[in-house]
């Protein structure tokens, strides 16, 4: 599984991004005394007691945002909500218990997630009777902590591990069978979607038309493939955002960007005849930004076969996609089911690939041999060292590697040490996060030695983006690979 997620929620104002900067040592997030400074979700990845989970902040619920983006908070919200393995219901408890807080609690009555009541500010133990009120948003007990105080961080850090699912051991698969795979269909209107569908179910499971939008809603279709079992999720087809004159095709918007979410692998749909769109842009952006393994299919390919090359496609799709130039490329009919099994295989790679746990000794390793053709640059007079790094979950493949100076591994580097190590390794076609992290002063491993020599060039060109806390990684190193037609 991908690192848990323990998403921070609650009203305006009860100190959620105070609470994230407390749990992390860091100041992250800003804290203001006003509401609403909080829109966008801020991450961080924390390690506690040997358990890395990514710690979440959201804006406030129920905020009327100034500048009009209430919609977008909330958005942010629920999809970090979606995500969450954990959740922190955190409430004020010098105000006690406000009619905001139990329309809150309401919202996540029903998840089936951990939640828990987290009361800050309270900096005095006499606020924890005061406190007890909260019972009756119906969560058990709560956590009484004040982020300004430092009162009670280990017990919350404890109570989140103890809601955290288990950790997997290693990566291998279920003893009794392989798991599901899950593939999410998507793309624009009318491209193919549901004829797939229905060529994988072997029957007329999906109304096909040549009308745009037919499918108002995600689907899943469960069928077999070599006595394999797979769940396929037909989406909506996607408009550009000033083509949604209908309430109906913004949410079905959002139930195809939630089956990306849920996807273990997605199929991204293209259309043969036409040119890619802005659209096609934005569903590849949207399913980067997730981590998905992701296979771009080329649909309709046999009404252009014979005037058009697949190494013009291929081309054409390296220079519109390329923070997805290690996604393979299919050439598929899929109204006779050409190239459709070939398909499915070759998401069925994807998926063990994104399953893939490398040892710890193996990554070491490898990252020795890397450093040691070329060690980091010197950052204001000194060399950052780099200790050890480890994979910290699978879905997407998540490597953390601890060192002297995070910030003084400038990009190019990070760029060259992923593709370096990436090339060793089994993740050749799925995206990785990578982050960096300073070692504790109380951490003594040191598994990698830096060597001296002269810096060689730098090839790898990957996609970089930075994220609060450390650095992160979407790895796009690995040319695409074209699935053959035959």
């Amino acid at each position: 599984m991908g690192v848990p997620r323990v998403v921070i929620v609650g009203r305006p104002n009860v100190g959620k991004s105070s609470l994230l900067n407390w749990l992390a040592g860091l100041r992250i997030a800003i804290v203001e005394d006003q509401p609403g400074v909080t829109r966008d979700r801020v991450d961080y990845l924390m390690e506690y007691e040997g358990r890395f989970f990514e710690l979440v902040d959201t804006g406030g619920i129920g905020i009327e945002d100034v500048d009009r983006l209430t919609q977008h908070i909330e958005d942010q919200i629920q999809l970090a909500i979606d995500s969450a393995a954990v959740i922190l219901l955190v409430v004020d408890a010098r105000e006690g218990l406000v009619p905001l807080d139990e329309e809150v609690g309401r919202r996540l009555r029903n998840l089936d997630v951990p939640v828990l009541c987290v009361a800050n500010k309270a900096d005095d133990p006499k606020f924890d009777e005061q406190a007890a009120e909260f019972y009756r948003l119906g969560r058990g007990n709560f956590v009484p902590v004040s982020s300004k105080q430092n009162r009670n961080r280990s017990v919350l850090l404890n109570s989140i591990l103890e809601r955290l699912p288990p950790e997997e051991l290693d990566g291998s698969s279920d003893p009794e069978g392989e798991p599901e795979m899950k593939v999410a269909i998507v793309g624009r209107r009318n491209v193919g979607k549901s004829t797939l569908v229905n060529t994988l179910a072997k029957t007329q499971r999906m109304i096909v038309s040549e009308i745009p939008g037919t499918t108002r809603d995600s689907v899943d279709v469960r069928f077999e493939l070599d006595g394999k079992s797979f769940v396929a999720i037909d989406t909506p087809g996607i408009r550009r955002p000033q083509s949604r004159g209908a309430s109906i095709d913004f949410y079905g918007t959002h139930r195809a960007q939630r089956s990306i979410r849920r996807a273990d692998v997605v199929f991204l749909f293209l259309d043969a005849t036409q040119r890619i769109s802005k659209v096609d842009k934005q569903l590849c952006d949207y399913i980067s930004q997730q981590y998905k393994p992701c296979i771009l299919v080329v649909n309709k390919w046999d009404m252009v076969v014979k005037t058009m090359s697949t190494d013009k496609w291929v081309r054409y799709l390296h220079d519109t996609f390329r923070t997805m130039r290690y996604a393979p490329i299919a050439f598929i009919t899929g109204q006779t089911g050409k190239n459709v099994k070939a398909l499915l295989n070759h998401g069925q790679m994807l998926f063990k690939q994104s399953l893939t746990r490398i040892p710890t000794g193996q990554l070491n390793r490898l990252l020795r041999e890397a450093i040691g053709r070329v060690p980091p640059p010197i950052h204001q007079n000194r060399r950052p060292k780099i200790y050890y790094g480890t994979q910290v979950g699978s879905q997407p493949p998540t490597l953390v590697l601890f060192c002297s100076d995070p910030k003084g591994i400038d990009r190019t580097y990070q760029r060259y040490l992923l593709g370096a190590v990436r090339s060793q390794l089994h993740f050749e076609e799925v995206p990785i996060k990578l982050y960096l992290r300073k070692r504790q002063q109380s951490d003594q491993r040191d598994e990698i030695k830096i060597v001296d020599s002269t810096p060689e060039p730098i090839e790898t060109d990957p996609v970089v983006s930075g994220t609060n806390g450390g650095v992160v990684i979407e790895d796009s190193t690995t040319e695409s690979k074209e699935i053959e037609t035959t």
